[in-house]
């Protein structure tokens, strides 16, 4: 007889699934499933006509059907009653006492019983002795006993607007009618009732402003009271207003407007800040824009649109010098370092670095043999500028060197060792900031792309730190390793200036939208505080180098002295107080003050306005 059983071993079944043979015999043929095209109709006809169809199951192994025996069937229904498999097995035959049915007359082991039998537990004595102690403390609860006692609920529990079964937490009652008063009784006291003249200017009042929507009358019992004609109508409204009106709570914040203000100190323990305007330096027929101080604070240099830098001296306002540059002069920076004596000048496309010749001879001897001391070096090397040696008429008014730019330069800046100097360029490529080394003669511009219209750079006082504020962002590069440290948002539509707190760790920008926004660089990359005191444009921001003022010149006219203290416990924000607002430019063509300048030393600020003066506030 040909065994037709399925040879595949012991497998996973699945494995098979979507293939037609369901495994392979000993010489590597497959062995294919027994054919089955039954559909769903088949299915069900051979479950209405097969009278074995409730005994066939199909093999997994071979895929076939199977007709169980009566046998078979048996075992499944005993099994599924939770009977043993085996008809004959008896689960309850006597049990055999295998132990005790001999009984010995020796015991097996004579060991004396321990003495932990017989004493009580030290272990269980302890555990009892904590748990005592927690059931003190309150730390373990005793159970309570079940209240068995059937609970009841108000039903009209949400009426009660202080009750926990509100029908929601916001629920608020509809307010009750008021109680009818003495008007409304059917005999009311005679100051009640309602005169000729009332009674008339009551029916000509709007139903809306009227105190009693009802005239108050009198009768003599209570038998010859009519019917209340408007009564349906009043209890309609009643409803249309139990179901229609809106009802919420107004949570009322009781705030003192005391507490909203912020507790800032009194001017006057702020001191020394200017207050004062002490002089007036006059000379410049058209207005300027930009001033500059030497480091020691004795002279001013201030450029003009009348196309001259005049020189003064600080303490007696007298101008010591003019120089005609042939052009409007956009920006102007002493040279910081004490050693050297050089201003370095912005006039149309050009930057001229100008020896003025004042003060002390050695210094300003010693600035010209440092220039004259440069060697050129043996093989031309390409730069974005020229740098010309002034001629024998320019050596003579003071000019030293011209740096020519390619297009109008609307700033510049030194560093504050004084050799490296960077200008910024009217246009919107990548060369619009170029940094210059003096020593060397030497410049490069350090972006290779544009990151839009640059307005002022500064260097940061003490590291390696390069500022380019754009119209609405500052970034911050690190010079030495060449890459984006930071980028603040300002906040404003356009930045106009940009001045750096000389610890580094904080910077100011004014804007064209009359903000000044307060940056602490270890905070955030957004303002710290955005100050609103000006009405108009910013023009100029600035830091004064040794005392904790801040200042702000705009359109407006006047210039603002804050106090901005910086602390150096970190965790303490920095103090920012408006001190002073000095008045005494006049508003010309619209612009009011163009630059705002602290003298290195004392607490006084220069101003330079659009009605061609300067002042110095003291």
């Amino acid at each position: 007889l040909q065994d037709i059983r399925n040879t595949v071993g012991n497998i996973p079944m699945e494995w098979y699934q979507d293939f037609p043979h369901i495994g392979y015999d000993l010489d590597g043929k497959k062995i294919y499933k027994p054919i089955r095209n039954k559909d769903e109709l088949d299915m069900f006809l051979e479950k209405m006509e097969n009278p074995d169809y409730w005994r066939t199951v199909q093999d997994k192994m071979t895929g076939a059907d199977i007709k169980l025996t009566d046998e078979q069937v048996d075992l499944v229904h005993r099994l599924q009653r939770g009977q043993f498999g085996d008809v004959h097995f008896n689960p309850y035959e006597p049990a055999v006492d295998f132990f005790t049915h001999e009984v010995m007359i020796h015991p097996v082991t004579n060991r004396p019983a321990d003495k932990r039998s017989f004493i009580p537990s030290l272990i269980e004595k302890e555990k009892v002795s904590k748990l005592v102690h927690a059931i003190k403390m309150g730390w373990i609860k005793p159970r309570k006993p079940k209240d068995d006692s059937p609970s009841y609920y108000d039903l009209w529990a949400h009426e009660d607007p202080n009750s926990i079964l509100g029908r929601h937490k916001m629920h608020v009652p509809a307010p009750k009618m008021k109680l009818p008063g003495h008007e409304e009784s059917y005999n009311p006291p005679p100051e009640y009732l309602l005169s000729e003249e009332e009674k008339l200017a009551w029916e000509q009042q709007e139903v809306a402003e009227r105190k009693l929507n009802f005239v108050p009358q009198r009768f003599g019992s209570l038998r010859q009271v009519p019917a209340y004609p408007r009564f349906i109508q009043e209890r309609f409204e009643r409803c249309l207003d139990l179901y229609l009106c809106p009802r919420q709570r107004k949570m009322r914040v009781n705030v003192n407007p005391e507490d909203l203000i912020p507790k800032l100190p009194k001017p006057r323990d702020l001191q020394p800040f200017p207050t004062t305007q002490a002089l007036i330096y006059r000379g410049h027929s058209s207005l300027v824009r930009c001033l500059s101080i030497s480091p020691s604070g004795q002279w001013l240099v201030s450029g003009s649109d009348d196309g001259t830098v005049r020189f003064w001296e600080v303490c007696t306002a007298r101008c010591m010098k003019t120089l005609p540059v042939g052009g409007v002069v956009k920006s102007i920076a002493w040279n910081p370092n004490p050693t050297i004596c050089l201003v370095a000048i912005c006039v149309e496309q050009s930057v001229l670095l100008v020896n003025p010749c004042l003060g002390d001879k050695l210094l300003y001897g010693a600035t010209d043999q440092l220039l004259e001391s440069y060697v050129a070096p043996e093989e031309e090397r390409v730069q974005p500028v020229r740098w010309v040696t002034a001629t024998a008429e320019e050596h003579s008014k003071g000019i030293r060197l011209v740096i020519q730019h390619s297009k109008a330069v609307k700033q510049v800046t030194w560093h504050g060792k004084g050799d490296y100097l960077a200008s910024v360029v009217s246009d919107n490529s990548s060369m619009q900031v170029l940094i210059h080394q003096s020593s060397k003669r030497w410049s490069q511009s350090p972006f290779r792309r544009s990151k839009g219209m640059v307005q002022v750079v500064l260097f940061h006082p003490t590291r390696p730190y390069f500022f380019v504020a754009t119209q609405r962002y500052v970034r911050i590069y690190n010079l030495l390793k060449q890459e984006l440290t930071k980028k603040l948002m300002t906040n404003c539509k356009w930045v106009s200036s940009m001045a750096i707190h000389p610890g580094g760790d904080n910077i100011i920008c004014g804007s064209y939208d009359s903000k000044l926004a307060w940056f602490d660089l270890d905070l955030s990359t957004r303002p710290y505080q955005l100050l609103r005191h000006h009405k108009r444009a910013l023009r100029s921001v600035a830091f004064h180098r040794r005392y904790p003022l801040f200042a702000s010149g705009s359109d407006d006219g006047s210039v603002i002295v804050c106090h901005g203290m910086v602390y150096n416990d970190l965790l303490q924000n920095p103090l920012l107080v408006p001190v002073k607002v000095l008045k005494g430019h006049v508003i010309t063509l619209d612009l009011g003050v163009l630059d705002v300048l602290f003298h290195p030393t004392q607490p006084w600020v220069f101003s330079s306005g659009a009605d061609g003066t300067i002042r110095l506030y003291t």
